[in-house]
């Protein structure tokens, strides 16, 4: 197996590529998992990276996959249905999102389960349950266990040789994602580290990795031994479209600075993530406070542009990814690391009034942070804090650590009123609602925005640790909380077979879009912790599947 790709790698560097049945622009889970199934069915497949680096945001997430009605969930004994995923996507939904997305949400409640098995079948890859309630579960299709997964440790040894090529993490990637809720490394680094240390170094010396680490590693080992070639720094600026027809027909990258053109005989997947490191489209469609970005550099919205050159209808492009951050340092400069960090004891959110706005423990906390004024089109909420005390420091220990990263990250002072004045938020207001919240706590009861009390948050809160604690004891410290964003999700409109659509329904011959590129079905609004990953993976496999079928 390793020959084969060793073979492979001989032919793969920046030479020209001939014509091929189909390209691939992106090297993240949708972009890999759309060669794969293309691969499989019979196509000539090549992918392009703009980076040097294969794997894009796909390759530093924790890569929790929610595929309902999966295999593993039927084998444990979890009863599921593509009928109940379905009741669950819609009584979810926001509101206005039905009518459009069901073709959408149908398409992949069909194919999620079929992709899983695929994958498990023609990779290295083996996925786990994790046991994680869906976010939303009270809702009518809601399941307390069973669709949410994560890849099992792979080496990236498997992809020899690869595996210095692929993207690696801010996150800690030698855990599983399940050892990270186990552990809790970023809250309990010293004791995590005496637990894991033999565990760490067995998988240091053997490179095994798991989450987007593992989930790249098995991909690209599958597609290699597929036959597929992939191509990195090779920034794609156009796709070649038939004047008379409107037929993508192939696309032009740029290598060693000259341009080359490789077409497609049966068509191009546009994979290429999210626009979020465009600073003018950013702005345009979030405006107001972001914290940071915690995707690839790379991310500047090449799909986009190209879809919107051949007439692309542009759809969702006020969506995101919206998850908290720290600051850190990646490749050299500030970037952000995501860690659910407000969801502790003796915290809580306000807005810039001074005011609680929404549960701390909420799951879908970013869409909360991002609720635009509609006349305005501003946020409603920003800038946000996060308010606690001195035993907040205590639950999360790195803070200090990480403060010294990023200039006003904490703020203390010995007086809520003096930490109101440092934030510039008002006084009165401030202490009304730590004084309103520590009544709560008092009564073991949250009346305004009930923290705790769905299946997500007393997971999330854990036996350990009360959903609601008191905000008492000097000194106060206060942390940014805007948004941070891991990757948007916006772009062209498709169908339900990953075709792109003009404004009018019509399709855009030759065409597919998947994962962050697209207009994605599942917006802000996560309906599961696994919800980036798993639809990444459906749509791509979407894509993969039809455009051989349909344009042989």
């Amino acid at each position: 197996m390793t020959g084969s790709i060793s073979a492979t790698a001989r032919h793969h560097s920046n030479e020209a590529v001939g014509p091929v049945d189909v390209i691939v622009i992106g090297s993240g889970a949708a972009g890999l998992s759309a060669a794969l199934a293309a691969a499989v069915n019979g196509a000539s497949v090549v992918i392009l990276e703009k980076s040097e680096l294969i794997g894009g945001t796909s390759a530093m997430s924790g890569a929790g996959t929610w595929i309902p009605n999966n295999h593993h969930a039927r084998d444990a004994g979890i009863a599921d249905s593509a009928e109940a995923a379905l009741i669950y996507l819609c009584a979810t939904a926001p509101d206005g999102w039905i009518e459009k997305e069901r073709p959408l949400w149908e398409s992949f409640v069909h194919h999620a389960p079929d992709m899983l098995r695929f994958l498990e079948q023609n990779s290295q890859l083996r996925f786990e349950l994790v046991h994680e309630p869906d976010p939303i579960c009270e809702a009518p299709g809601g399941k307390p266990f069973g669709r949410m997964l994560s890849p099992a440790i792979l080496s990236r040894r498997i992809v020899r040789p690869y595996a210095r090529k692929i993207r690696r993490s801010t996150l800690p990637h030698r855990f599983t994602y399940n050892e990270v809720k186990s552990y809790q490394p970023y809250r309990r680094p010293i004791a995590t580290a005496l637990r894991f240390w033999p565990t760490w170094l067995q998988r240091v010396l053997a490179d095994r990795v798991g989450c987007g680490s593992a989930l790249i590693a098995g991909l690209l080992e599958a597609c290699l031994r597929r036959g597929c070639r992939i191509v990195t720094d090779a920034r794609v600026h156009r796709l070649v479209q038939n004047q008379e027809t409107g037929r993508i027909e192939g696309i032009e990258y740029t290598a060693r600075a000259k341009p080359v053109v490789v077409l497609a005989r049966q068509g191009v997947v546009l994979a290429s993530g999210g626009f979020e490191w465009d600073p003018e489209r950013l702005a345009r469609h979030f405006p107001g406070p972001v914290d940071r970005l915690a995707s690839p550099r790379t991310n500047t919205g090449d799909g986009q542009r190209m879809a919107e050159s051949v007439g692309a209808l542009m759809e969702r492009m006020d969506q995101a990814n919206i998850y908290p951050t720290v600051p850190t340092i990646y490749q050299g400069r500030r970037h952000g690391m995501p860690i659910i960090l407000q969801a502790s004891p003796h915290c809580l959110i306000v807005d810039r009034h001074g005011r609680r706005f929404v549960s701390e423990y909420d799951y879908n906390i970013g869409e909360a942070l991002d609720r635009r004024d509609p006349a305005t089109g501003q946020p409603l909420h920003l800038p946000a804090w996060i308010i606690g005390d001195r035993r907040f420091l205590h639950h999360t220990v790195l803070l200090p650590w990480l403060a010294r990263l990023e200039s006003g990250f904490l703020r203390r002072a010995r007086s809520l009123p003096a930490l109101a004045q440092a934030i510039g938020v008002p006084s009165q207001a401030l202490l009304d609602t730590v004084a309103r919240f520590n009544g709560f706590a008092m009564a073991g009861r949250d009346d305004d925005f009930h923290r705790g009390e769905s299946a997500w948050e007393r997971y999330v809160a854990g036996k350990a640790s009360p959903a609601l604690s008191p905000i008492e004891k000097s000194p106060f410290v206060a942390v940014p909380f805007n948004r941070s964003i891991l990757g948007t999700k916006g772009g062209a409109r498709t169908n339900a077979r990953g075709q792109v659509l003009r404004p009018d329904n019509s399709i855009i011959g030759g065409l597919y879009c998947a994962g962050n590129a697209m207009a994605n079905p599942i917006g802000t609004r996560a309906v599961g912790a696994g919800t980036t990953i798993g639809p990444c993976l459906t749509w791509g496999y979407i894509c993969g599947l039809n455009i051989v079928r349909e344009n042989t």
